[in-house]
């Protein structure tokens, strides 16, 4: 490997061009690998296009297409061949013109200068001009939009002076909205003295507040809830208390009797009781079949069973009271 044929093709070698004018940089690439296998005067390179493949990462076409354009521009000839290897000698002759670093630092300068340029123009956009702004007279002033930031601002002398505008009445309420103009001269204005043509009304009743008769409403109980608490109080199945007050309240605006459906509900857990809890129906269930208005199950004679040819009642070892008399022993 020559250091002087290494050196020639990577800064000294002319820069090889497309077909387009543009730098070919895959034939500098290649060139830079002859020189790393010439001798000192560029002869003798004869590495074959697999080790200038191994050595580039190209193809193989892109290294034979990369030496004809190479051979093209004279940079490189041949000069017979070493096993099978084209042999190719250097035209170390040939030296690179210095116009073409001037041409890269014009080519530098200009693009710091657009990108200069392009960074003024940015700023620019956000900054408003000196020559539109407008200097005014603090005394002529005013606000005629005090809901709004960016109001309008006009020279009305008869006005009231913004900067001459209560502390407290322009100060944000508690939701968050500014007073209007009117509002601000009212409340500005001192209250007009009473007269004899127009006394004071301080024996009308005034008309009462809206929220405090909605509060008084919340605060009254609600007649149907507390119907439905009864009936959730006496029915024997305590599941999904939600859908069985939807269920309640639109058995009342069926025309349903509260008091009808705590009734029925009492006879119901009448009739479950010491049953099987499974089989109880849910509250919703009960009520949206409308099971308030079923018939109460007649009550029945204790269950008899006979034995020995007689009949004898059943017999309930922890209630002793359904035994008859005259019947059993």
């Amino acid at each position: 490997m020559s250091t002087e044929a290494t050196n020639w093709a990577m800064d000294d070698a002319p820069m090889p061009r497309t077909e387009k004018g543009k730098p070919d940089t895959t034939g500098r690439h290649v060139l830079q690998v002859l020189g790393e296998h010439a001798r000192a005067d560029g002869s003798n390179a004869h590495p074959s296009v697999l080790r200038i493949q191994y050595r580039t990462g190209y193809d193989r076409t892109t290294v034979q297409r990369a030496l004809r354009r190479l051979e093209k521009a004279g940079l490189i000839w041949r000069d017979g061949t070493v096993d099978g290897r084209t042999r190719w000698h250097l035209a170390m002759h040939l030296v690179r013109p210095e116009s073409d670093w001037a041409e890269l630092e014009r080519e530098e300068s200009e693009f710091r200068a657009a990108a200069a340029e392009r960074k003024r123009r940015s700023r620019a956009k956000g900054v408003t001009g000196a020559e539109s702004v407008t200097v005014t007279d603090s005394k002529c002033v005013t606000v005629t939009d005090a809901e709004s930031v960016t109001g309008d601002v006009t020279d009305f002398t008869p006005s009231r002076h913004a900067l001459n505008a209560w502390p407290s009445r322009t100060q944000r309420r508690p939701n968050h909205q500014q007073p209007s103009v009117n509002q601000l001269h009212k409340d500005s204005s001192s209250p007009p003295a009473q007269t004899d043509a127009a006394p004071a009304r301080a024996s009308e009743p005034s008309k009462p507040d809206t929220e405090s008769v909605k509060d008084e409403q919340q605060q009254q109980p609600d007649p149907r809830l507390e119907a439905f608490g009864a009936f959730w109080l006496v029915y024997p199945k305590k599941k999904a208390r939600e859908e069985a007050k939807k269920a309640f309240l639109a058995a009342l605006n069926r025309g349903a009797d509260p008091q009808h459906i705590v009734d029925a509900a009492t006879g119901y857990a009448r009739e479950r009781a010491g049953e099987e809890p499974k089989y109880t129906k849910y509250p919703a269930t009960w009520l949206n079949k409308g099971c308030y208005d079923d018939e109460p199950d007649p009550v029945g004679r204790p269950n008899l069973r006979a034995v020995g040819g007689r009949h004898t009642p059943h017999r309930d070892h922890e209630d002793q009271s359904i035994y008859l008399e005259g019947w059993g022993n």
